[in-house]
């Protein structure tokens, strides 16, 4: 099965191996797995043309969760005929993205058309939500979709035979790196809920994880184990950090060093650290940890 995935490289921003899609023919056309937001649409397509694939093959696509990385061109798709699986919390803001778009305006402001584009609403009779163990029969292909939050409480992984298409669950690691940076976008940060999705993944026997960002990577198990260990390293950041009460600008400043620091220890340095922060920027990193550290952990 591995032979038949292609890994689309959507070059967001203009950066490559940031945003991943994952396209995987069946006998009735073609599935993907990740649309990226609206602005990567022409690259995606560019690269089906190469392999001898049309919008219109595309029968069904699927998103991990529905941030605007992983789900923002979710409506152009299904206006070329796709159908478009999501987990259940996150099926209403496909079919109604306004409320998505608002919210991340607020973190985005001026730049939301630069960076996104626009997101166009998905049919509902297009949509299929999907709950925890649900399957998805195309062609000859069955995937499964297990509920991880922990980045997202709108989460899932999708399973197909041993690869783990894994969205942002199971970090940010780049091609040529062993570095595993957990994305802390907020604000639905809950590092108990990380923990767990990862001990569900431990649990199925795979080979492969497929993260959005960015990759095909034939360490499973490994992977899983150092991301557990860099979650633990967060823990720590963030008590050490927090104690102290400090401002937004030093939270900013803190996280910002301490991500390139953990970076560096493995090796990530000049333009690859470039890479890692558009993929997975340090600022949202501080927004992040600061809102689960008021929303679990500053009364204890």
């Amino acid at each position: 099965m591995i032979d038949h995935i292609h890994l689309i490289d959507t070059h967001f921003q203009g950066v490559p191996e940031a945003i991943a899609s994952f396209c995987v023919p069946h006998e009735g056309g073609a599935l993907l797995i990740e649309t990226g937001p609206q602005t990567v649409v022409d690259a995606v397509t560019n690269r089906l043309d190469t392999i001898g694939l049309a919008p219109a093959d595309v029968t069904d696509v699927l998103v991990t969760h529905i941030h605007l990385d992983h789900a923002g061109a979710a409506g152009w798709w299904a206006e070329q005929g796709a159908t478009v699986h999501v987990h259940t919390v996150g099926a209403r803001h496909l079919a109604d993205p306004s409320t998505l778009w608002k919210s991340a305006s607020r973190i985005y402001g001026t730049d939301m058309e630069a960076l996104w584009g626009e997101m166009r609403p998905v049919p509902e009779t297009q949509l299929n939500a999907l709950d925890d163990g649900d399957t998805i029969t195309v062609g000859d292909l069955t995937i499964e979709a297990l509920d991880t939050p922990g980045h997202a409480y709108h989460h899932h992984t999708y399973l197909l035979e041993d690869i783990a298409f894994t969205g942002d669950v199971a970090g940010v690691r780049l091609p040529g790196s062993l570095h595993i940076a957990p994305p802390l976008a907020p604000p639905e940060i809950d590092l108990e809920a990380w923990r767990s999705s990862i001990e569900r993944l431990r649990g199925r026997d795979l080979s492969y994880i497929a993260p959005t960002h960015f990759g095909l990577f034939s360490d499973a198990r490994d992977h899983l184990d150092r991301l557990a260990a860099r979650l633990d390293s967060v823990e720590r950041f963030a008590e050490e950090l927090m104690a102290s009460d400090p401002t937004d600008d030093e939270i900013q400043e803190a996280v910002t060093e301490w991500m390139r620091t953990e970076a560096e220890q493995d090796g990530v340095s000049g333009p690859l650290w470039t890479r890692y922060e558009t993929a997975n920027p340090s600022w949202m990193g501080a927004a992040g940890l600061k809102r689960f550290w008021k929303k679990h952990r500053a009364e204890a």
